[in-house]
Parts: C-alpha cells; sequence; structure tokens
C-alpha cells in the first residue's frame, strides 16, 4: 500500500466533501481502492501556469485538468477583473479546440464568468487560437480563454488567459491573478450560469479575421505565380482546418491539397503518435500527398492552430522537414526585405525572438540596423514587447519551437498568417528560379551557418520532476568549462539573473523575467542551453552552432561538419 502523506490526505478528503459532485466523489474512492499511486499524482500538487498558461492531464483532484480546477481559475479571475476594471461592464472572450471535452471545459468557463455578472462571447464551435486573440481585441474585451493543450498527449488540456491587448498573460497580472485563486475555496466557485450574459459568436467573427489574415500576409504576389503553386495542407485532426483552407482561398492559392484523413477534428489524434509539427512523423501523410502531387510546400499545424511545421524541397528536389529556427530566419528576412523596399525602416522598428533560440535572429537585425529584442521562452514575451514599447513598430518574430508572428494584428503566434506568409515567400521564389530552401541557404552564404539542435528528455510524474530538478542544480553547481575542445567564455543563469564572463570574471545583471534556464556560450560561438519544460514533464537541451559557408555546393559537406560537432557537444555532456 502506498503511503499518502498527511498534506495529501487532507486534500483528498476535502473533495469527498459535498462540494463536489457525486460522481467526483465516487471516482476518488475507486481511485483510494484501485490505484494509490494515480491518487498520488492526482493530488500531490496544484497545477501551476507555465510557459503557456495552465495544462495538465484531464481527471479528478487539484493535480489534473477538471470542472473543479478550471472553475476555480475562473471564479478567481472574475475577482481580479471585477477589482482591476471597477465600475466597467466587463466582457471575455472563450475558445476551444478539438481536444476531448474542450466544448464542455468552455462552457463551464463561460458558466462561471456569466455567474459573477460577466458578459461572455463564447465560440459556438472550435476554433483556432489566434482567432481568439484577435476576436479578443475586435470584440474590445478585457481578457480571453483558450481551452487548449496545444500538441500535447490526448489525455491532456489547458487554460490559456490572454489580457486586453490580446496576448498571454504575463507578469504582474499573473501572479496577482494566481494569489485571487489562492485565496479561494472550492464552495466558493459560482457553477449557475446566467444565460442572458453567454453570446455564441461564429462566422462573423471569422470573416473578419481572415480577412485580416490575409491583409497582413500578402505581399504582392502575382496571380499567375500562385496559380503556378503547389501546396499541400494538413490540420493534424486540429482547428486549424476552420480558418487556413479558406485564408489561402481568398488569397487566390487555388491548388491547395487537405491530407483528407487528418481533415477531421478529433482529440484521439489516430494517425499520429503525436500532433506535433516539430515531429517528422507527423507530417509523413502529408509529405507523401506532395510526392503524389508534386507539391512544392507541405504545411501542417498543431491542435490548436498557434505553430507551423514546413516541408520544402531541398536542392536535390527531397521533401524535408525545417527547423523552427529555419523558418524563422527566412520569413523574418523576407519581411525585413520587403519593410526595407517599401521604405519603412527608418529605425522605429523591432524583431524579436526568444533566449532558446537561433543567433542568427540577432545576425539578420544588424544587417538591416533594426533593432530585436529577446525575451524568455514563450510567445507571450514576444506579446509583451509590443506592449511595453508601443514607440516601436514590431515587424514580426519567432521561437524556435515552430511559432511565428507576423505584425500585431494578433498578438499570438499564429499558425494562419504564417502559413499564407510562408506560401508568399515560396511563390515569389519559385517565380524567380529559386525556391524556399534556396532563400535559406543563400541567408546561410551570407550571414553563416547556423545549425541547431533541440533535444528533449522525458521525466514523468513526481520523481520525474525531482530528477529534472536535480539536473539544473548540478549544472549550476558544477557548471560547464569546456564542450567540444572549446572553452565556455560566458554563462547565463536566468533562474539568478546573472551572466558571468569567465575569461574577464566580470558579473553583470540580466534585465530579463527570472526563469529557470542555463545557458552556456564557447569560444566559438557554440551555444547550449537547458531549460525545464514549462508545460510538459521534460527537460530540453539547446544547441546552436555556426560555420561559414563560402557558396551552396559546400552545403553537404558543412552540414555534415555542423551535425558531427552537436552530436560531440551531447556526448560531452552525457546526454
Amino acid at each position: 500500500m502506498l503511503h499518502i502523506e498527511p498534506e495529501i490526505q487532507e486534500k483528498v478528503n476535502e473533495w469527498l466533501t459535498p462540494t463536489f459532485d457525486i460522481d467526483t466523489q465516487n471516482s476518488i474512492k475507486q481511485l483510494i481502492a484501485n490505484n494509490p499511486k494515480e491518487l498520488k499524482e492526482s493530488f500531490y500538487k496544484n497545477l501551476e501556469f507555465g510557459t503557456g498558461g495552465m495544462r495538465g492531464v484531464m481527471g479528478i483532484g487539484n493535480n489534473r485538468i477538471n470542472k473543479y480546477t478550471l472553475g476555480k481559475n475562473t471564479q478567481g479571475l472574475s475577482n481580479y477583473l471585477k477589482s482591476v476594471f471597477t465600475g466597467e461592464s466587463i466582457k471575455v472572450a472563450i475558445a476551444y479546440d478539438c481536444r476531448h471535452n474542450s466544448k464542455s471545459f468552455g462552457k463551464v468557463v463561460a458558466d462561471v464568468f456569466s455567474a459573477n455578472g460577466i458578459e461572455v462571447y463564447l465560440f459556438e464551435d472550435l476554433r483556432a487560437t489566434p482567432e481568439l486573440s484577435f476576436a479578443l481585441k475586435h470584440l474590445g474585451c478585457h481578457c480571453g480563454i483558450v481551452l487548449t493543450a496545444s500538441h500535447n498527449p490526448p489525455e491532456y488540456n489547458g487554460y490559456k488567459v490572454y489580457w486586453q491587448d490580446g496576448g498571454q498573460l504575463v507578469p504582474p497580472q499573473d501572479a496577482e491573478i494566481i494569489a485571487e485563486i489562492n485565496k479561494l475555496e472550492y464552495s466558493e466557485i459560482k457553477f449557475e450560469s446566467d444565460s442572458d450574459l453567454i453570446h455564441y459568436i461564429g462566422k462573423e467573427v471569422d470573416d473578419v479575421f481572415i480577412n485580416s489574415s490575409v491583409e497582413n500576409g500578402s505581399f504582392n504576389t502575382s496571380q499567375e505565380a500562385k496559380d503556378n503553386f503547389n501546396i499541400v495542407f494538413t490540420s493534424l485532426h486540429g482547428t486549424s482546418i476552420t480558418a487556413i483552407p479558406e485564408t489561402l482561398k481568398r488569397a487566390g492559392y487555388n491548388n491547395v491539397h487537405i491530407v483528407e484523413e487528418q481533415a477531421e477534428p478529433n482529440g484521439d489524434f489516430p494517425t499520429v503518435q503525436s500532433p506535433n509539427p516539430e515531429e517528422p512523423e507527423a507530417l509523413k501523410m502529408a509529405i507523401e500527398l506532395a510526392e503524389k502531387t508534386n507539391a512544392d510546400i507541405v504545411i501542417g499545424t498543431d491542435p490548436d492552430s498557434d505553430r507551423l511545421g514546413i516541408a520544402v524541397r531541398d536542392l536535390d528536389g527531397k521533401m524535408i522537414l525545417l527547423n523552427g529556427n529555419q523558418t524563422m530566419v527566412v520569413m523574418t528576412e523576407f519581411l525585413l526585405k520587403q519593410w526595407k523596399e517599401s521604405g519603412k525602416l527608418n529605425g522605429n522598428e523591432f524583431i524579436g525572438s526568444t533566449i532558446v533560440s537561433t543567433p542568427m535572429m540577432s545576425v539578420l537585425a544588424d544587417a538591416y540596423n533594426t533593432e530585436i529584442k529577446i525575451g524568455l521562452t514563450g510567445f507571450k514575451w514576444i506579446a509583451k514587447m509590443i506592449k511595453d514599447f508601443p514607440e516601436l513598430d514590431f515587424i514580426g518574430g519567432g521561437e524556435e519551437s515552430f511559432g511565428f508572428m507576423v505584425g500585431d494584428f494578433v498578438r499570438d503566434k499564429d499558425a494562419v498568417t504564417s502559413t499564407l506568409l510562408a506560401c508568399e515567400i515560396a511563390t515569389q521564389a519559385k517565380a524567380k528560379g529559386s525556391s524556399f530552401y534556396k532563400e535559406l541557404v543563400s541567408l546561410y552564404t551570407t550571414h553563416g551557418f547556423y545549425k541547431e539542435r533541440l533535444v528533449s528528455i522525458v521525466k514523468k510524474g513526481i520523481e520525474g520532476a525531482e530528477e529534472i530538478k536535480q539536473i539544473m542544480i548540478d549544472a549550476r553547481q558544477n557548471p560547464l568549462k569546456e564542450v567540444n575542445g572549446e572553452k565556455v567564455v560566458l554563462i547565463e543563469d536566468y533562474k539568478l539573473s546573472k551572466a558571468k564572463n569567465l575569461q574577464t570574471h566580470e558579473e553583470y545583471d540580466i534585465d530579463i523575467p527570472k526563469s529557470n534556464v542555463l545557458i552556456y556560450y564557447t569560444e566559438d560561438g557554440s551555444k547550449i542551453a537547458l531549460r525545464p519544460s514549462g508545460t510538459e514533464p521534460k527537460i530540453k537541451f539547446y544547441i546552436s552552432v555556426n560555420a561559414t559557408l563560402d557558396n551552396m555546393s559546400d552545403l553537404s559537406k558543412t552540414e555534415q561538419l555542423l551535425e558531427s560537432k552537436i552530436d560531440t557537444i551531447l556526448k560531452d555532456m552525457n546526454i
């Protein structure tokens, strides 16, 4: 029999009171009798807000996603909204994705808001996450909620909070709201809805959002070029099927082949091991269709349609999946070039990226004499840059995990507009005898070949969390001094907000919010970052290396050299 600590037993006992419905109480009794390990996992801690809001396994208990944990969050958020916007008629927007229970969870959240006298705009069916960000601003709402767990496995769901500007919740609001939630008892949740305050929204918002996506993602590509361009698209059973095909159609792209087996929204994601466009396997069916249709580009999106994976033909005509860093630099350079050619670059603009993304973003900013702002992992920090620097125009920006944002009409990563942007870039390139991939290689020959790799190690449950914690402690107490024969010259510790130059022994403060991230830089410009995931039971290692690339004919040899270099770094770190 597994020992249950007194503090966990206390939480279990609370959930066996009449505050919780009979089904919940019976489910807990079943766990007590048959699965005490799962009982402990369900109650040993409260779900926490990470880089993408609150995300977790669905089930009973305070460490699970259910009507009570969502209800408590929403009650606390309602109390906070009423304290901040006193005297105002408060409005919120709610969207949800294809996951199991997302629709019913969306209704629970709407009910609690309305029970607190808050007006609710609830999407009538599943919608892409970027449309929620857009709708929030379009409807003049004070905040928004998306029920989603992005690309996590089917047993997960989540709760992301957006603020007035359309961006995700950031400090100080996040800590203030969490404090408000933690003050609450579950018995204080108001579940009885006021149906007069709940309005269902749909096509009228879709049309404005899609038209805005076309406007922001189009760049004077000729119709002849579009007619000569061939696209394969997959929604991976997610929400983007509601927006991307229509966006491409309105933008003039008529040769779009949809992977029909993956077009139906389905929270089981039956045709993939993981609905994550970062995984090559996820786009396997799309790439097979691309070979049959002789497509120029393959695009797949994650379940809530905020991230996109792109496959294009390499120099030999083979379809290959690009990583988020590669697509990001091509998209960013294209936008910078467009702004420059239209005379809009005047020194009052910036691009955005994150501390674990490719250093090549900074190189591009320097090449165009444009400012770059670099924030923590999580797109909310890029959205916050726009809010923090209203005197500057945001051109675009991205993160290595396949997220990108074009301008600021949406304040979150946006696979809808970014899909159109990618097609515009590839179509224009093809029309001039180039390709998306050749444009990438051209950037490497101009600015240096930057090669990145992400290694994620899964550590599940209580024991896994302790292992991840210990890995980070060891890395801080025994920092790397040398990697791949190269001396470590700089260490940045974002948890301590300190950086140390190991050559000069100079220390300085890092002016970025604290986060459990450690980054090493070596003499030859290699970069190694360690970071526990904020939304999954993983620890992530981000490796970036670079070399000079003189011409396209040296691409394969240089790439092999850089891949070997990454392998050696990982071996040196025992990964």
